[in-house]
């Protein structure tokens, strides 16, 4: 399969997308201006993911000693025994006892999924597929779908703005108001290693209130974030202990301050104000909500006049008589451009999401046509909760 371009022409979940769903196996590489990617499929399973341009302190024995699991003295030592006896990092520091192999794994596992989230968020790029033989090291690496990373890649990239309103510089510091409530004896098993709970919720779904980034209970990713709140620990020390990620760490920071149990301080030593503040925001918002609606609405019917399918003249059959696939491309972006923005407006106005795109046909935003024009097959969507969804062009 012949897979080879530039990212602005076929983006990085389109790419996911198919790779996973031909379930091939080979190695996709990546290149930006500043970065280089490798990832690494086996069946159509993301298997391993590795920056050629990783910087020093992302490399796996740096994130080790940032989260405390191992000091310097012993990462220094194994690495002298790396030299010696050419075995890989990982198995010295488990066969010393400098660290289980669990939570390498889970280390790793953490590498490997903070490399993949961080391609959603360049813009521009090459991309090549190479099938060659990939071997799997299930004992370091559990295997991703490719699903289940474009689900939790468009997750991270809707809330990332929303989280960074409340969390807007690494400097941030902390202090604890009061203590957090008791854990749900129900998950008492859960929370008894609160290490491996944290990882574990960090990589999950959960319900969420309908505010992006908040939690309708304190999940054990909230526990450990707080435990971890000292006077000093800024927010980059407090994503280094918790293990859980910059994306999970920040979000269970953000719970803890809507829900009080926490104070943050600017690095200036301000503290941020959560009564009249946030009163303002709510007040705001819902004027905004009205404004923004207007907005997209006048946007869509700008966009939609100018983009009607039956305004061109493509003969019997639109989407097989336009056969140049770059034409198809830049139809269909636009096209995309217009679906999400009738999707916002129906979610302003109903509070949710539609569960199909036909109720955007429904309630008179689109036409049908809209739902596949240029292309014979639908648009893949699929909602993923109140306020997020996953919107691809079929693959060709």
């Amino acid at each position: 399969m012949a897979l080879t371009g530039t990212l602005k022409d076929f983006g990085i979940a389109d790419i996911l997308q198919l790779i996973g769903q031909q379930q091939k196996t080979g190695v996709l590489y990546l290149k930006s201006k500043e970065q280089e990617v490798q990832v690494f499929f086996r069946d159509g399973a993301i298997v391993r993911a590795e920056s050629v341009t990783r910087k020093k302190k992302d490399l796996i024995g740096n994130m080790l000693v940032r989260a405390e699991l191992i000091t310097e003295q012993q990462l220094e030592s194994a690495l002298e025994t790396q030299k010696r006896t050419l075995k890989r990092l990982g198995d010295v520091l488990t066969s010393t006892g400098a660290i289980s192999a669990q939570k390498l794994k889970q280390m790793m596992q953490l590498q490997v999924t903070e490399t993949l989230y961080g391609l959603f968020l360049w813009k521009a790029g090459t991309y090549e597929f190479k099938q060659e033989e990939v071997q799997a090291d299930s004992e370091s690496i559990t295997p991703l779908r490719a699903e289940s990373v474009l689900m939790e890649g468009f997750r991270m990239v809707d809330e990332w703005p929303h989280v960074r309103k409340k969390i807007s510089s690494d400097a941030m510091t902390f202090e604890r108001l009061k203590e957090l409530p008791a854990p749900n004896p129900k998950n008492k098993k859960q929370e008894e290693d609160d290490f491996d709970a944290s990882f574990d919720d960090a990589f999950s779904e959960e319900k969420k209130d309908e505010n992006k980034g908040e939690f309708k209970s304190i999940g054990s990713a909230e526990r450990r974030v707080y435990e971890l709140i000292a006077p000093g620990r800024d927010v980059r020390k407090l994503v280094d202990l918790s293990s859980l990620g910059e994306f999970e760490t920040s979000k269970a920071l953000v719970n803890l301050l809507n829900l009080e149990y926490i104070r943050a301080h600017q690095a200036s030593g301000r503290s941020s104000s959560s009564g009249g503040a946030n009163l303002l925001v709510r007040v705001g918002g819902v004027v905004a909500r009205a404004v923004v609606t207007v907005i997209v609405l006048a946007a869509l019917g700008f966009v939609g006049s100018r983009l009607r399918p039956d305004t061109w003249d493509l003969g019997d059959d639109s989407a097989s008589s336009f056969a140049d696939p770059a034409a198809q491309r830049l139809l269909a972006r636009a096209q995309q451009a217009r679906i999400e923005a009738a999707l916002e407006v129906f979610r302003l106005e109903k509070g949710a999401l539609p569960e199909r795109l036909d109720a955007l046909v429904e309630v008179g935003l689109l036409q049908q046509e809209d739902l596949r024009y240029p292309w014979r097959d639908d648009y893949y969507y699929r909602r993923t909760s109140d306020r997020q969804f996953i919107l691809l062009s079929p693959l060709r």
